[in-house]
């Protein structure tokens, strides 16, 4: 058995980021980015306000107070996405909107709220009267938003190499770009094997199981950022599961649960050894021994690398976890696949019976006193899977632990901190 660290080593070594595709903005989300966004021009534009109000020369509000408004003529009401050509001189105002770009001459803001606006009445011949009383005086820039204040004409807004979240959409079609360049999204063929296993919605009978192992990896697959592809599922035969297999191999990764274990009818790892090559297929930790890492045989001499993963249901997610997150992020360009990795109290006893990293699965809650607490999901058999549908993280219990009593400070690698009671 090799140590997951070395596992993930070996399966990363194998991958690298996909080629860069251009995609329209919205469908870019979650992908990085191939190349830095660079601002054409200033942003904003123009010197605009940042409030409804009017505009003014702040010089001609000095001294104004409610017992003492200063009086400004109303030469023109400007909206937002309009342009005011001519000058505003002493004791003019203009009523302008948020947004709009600041009239020539004039050098603050007044609110609304600051003048006699409100107080006039509710009809659109009142608001827009000839003049305006200003009750409280303002100073140059007030309410101003400044030309390139945001952003200068020529400067890198989003650099290459980062996600694409909803502000980098926000920010990329500040600039007016309508498609990005991304790294493609990887494609991964999804493939159960057991005549045991039934596809969800068929009937059940009497020994079978139902299909959650590609199921959940497929959901992963496409969380992770990555498109899957469900092969179906792969009877207990060389040739059934030779002939799946080939059906799998224009994708970017190939994923299999169940088969590469030591049963007389786990023989996925003899078709990979036939059809291609087998790196390794056993890993020191718990859930999720018996793995198998290799690479396929494609058309055109490409090589896809395959990851077998256990046939119990829990033992296939914290596998593909480990080691199937990694490799999709590789192929998308990111680097920040590692979870973080916390300090908690357990409040059960963890017991690590065989010399593995256990991987337990638990809910981590931060207590009264500010510390993390973990508390186990219930049983812990790889067939459990409500207990990784409970849990937000999993412990992470060295090989040479046998048992982490209650009370005891371990590691626990968070998966979901949204979810955290």
């Amino acid at each position: 058995m090799i140590s997951v660290e070395d596992a993930r080593d070996r399966i990363l070594s194998f991958f690298s980021r996909l080629e860069v595709e251009r995609k329209p903005l919205l469908d870019a989300l979650g992908q990085v980015l191939a190349e830095d966004i660079v601002a054409p021009f200033d942003i904003p534009p123009l010197d605009n306000t940042a409030m409804d109000g009017y505009a003014v020369r702040a010089a001609d509000t000095t001294g104004a107070t409610q017992s003492s408004p200063r009086t400004l003529r109303v030469v023109a009401d400007l909206a937002a996405g309009y342009i005011m050509e001519a000058a505003i001189g002493p004791g003019e105002a203009v009523r302008i909107m948020t947004g709009a770009p600041m009239p020539p001459g004039s050098d603050a803001i007044v609110p609304f709220e600051e003048t006699d606006e409100p107080l006039r009445g509710v009809n659109e011949a009142a608001r827009k009267a000839q003049t305006v009383q200003v009750m409280k005086a303002t100073h140059p820039a007030a309410n101003v938003r400044f030309r390139a204040e945001d952003v200068n004409a020529g400067q890198t807004v989003i650099p290459a190499g980062r996600v694409i979240r909803a502000s980098e959409v926000g920010v990329i079609a500040s600039v007016g770009l309508s498609e990005v360049p991304v790294y493609r999204r990887p494609v991964v063929a999804i493939l159960s094997t057991g005549d045991e296993v039934t596809e969800p919605g068929q009937p059940l009978l009497p020994g079978r199981i139902y299909d959650a192992n590609a199921y959940g990896v497929a959901a992963m697959v496409r969380k992770f950022g990555a498109i899957p592809r469900l092969l179906g599922i792969a009877r207990d035969t060389v040739e059934d599961l030779t002939a799946k297999i080939r059906e799998g191999l224009d994708a970017d990764m190939l994923v299999t649960s169940a088969g590469v274990s030591r049963g007389d009818f786990d023989v996925v790892k003899d078709v990979l050894a036939r059809e291609g090559d087998v790196d390794f297929w056993t890993v020191r930790m718990k859930p999720g021994k018996p793995l198998a890492f290799g690479a396929f045989n494609a058309p055109g001499g490409r090589k896809v690398p395959h990851l077998g993963l256990p046939g119990n249901p829990v033992s296939s997610m914290v596998s593909f976890e480990l080691f199937g997150r990694p490799a999709i992020f590789t192929m998308l360009g990111r680097t920040d696949w590692e979870r973080p990795v916390i300090k908690a109290v357990t409040r059960d006893s963890v017991k690590n019976t065989d010399a593995r990293r256990f991987y337990a699965r638990c809910i981590v809650a931060r207590g009264d006193d500010g510390r993390y607490y973990a508390d186990l999901t219930g049983p812990q058999g790889s067939g459990i899977l409500t207990s990784m549908s409970a849990a937000n993280a999993l412990t992470v219990i060295p090989e040479d632990l046998p048992e982490a009593f209650p009370g005891d400070e371990i590691d626990v690698m968070m998966l979901d901190w949204e979810h955290a009671p």
